[in-house]
């Protein structure tokens, strides 16, 4: 994984506890930001996919290169 899509991942997992507690003062938000959690959630469900379907690319390119050297 890239170390900016990693970033953005930590972002988005610091992201859900937000939708939960409010910052400034640390007490439960009463009614929880529900579409900031699933947001946060989509958010690394895209980036996980995203990065195994580049990484499976990238695998396959080296593949395709190695097995034509032969």
């Amino acid at each position: 994984m890239d170390k900016y899509l990693l970033v953005i991942l930590i972002f988005m997992v610091v992201t859900i506890p937000i939708a939960f507690f409010e910052p400034s003062t640390g007490d439960l938000r009463d009614p929880p930001l529900f579409p900031l959690m699933w947001a946060a959630i989509a958010g690394i469900i895209i980036i996980v996919l995203y990065s195994s379907y580049k990484e499976r690319k990238e695998r396959q390119a080296a593949n395709a290169k190695r097995r034509s050297r032969k």
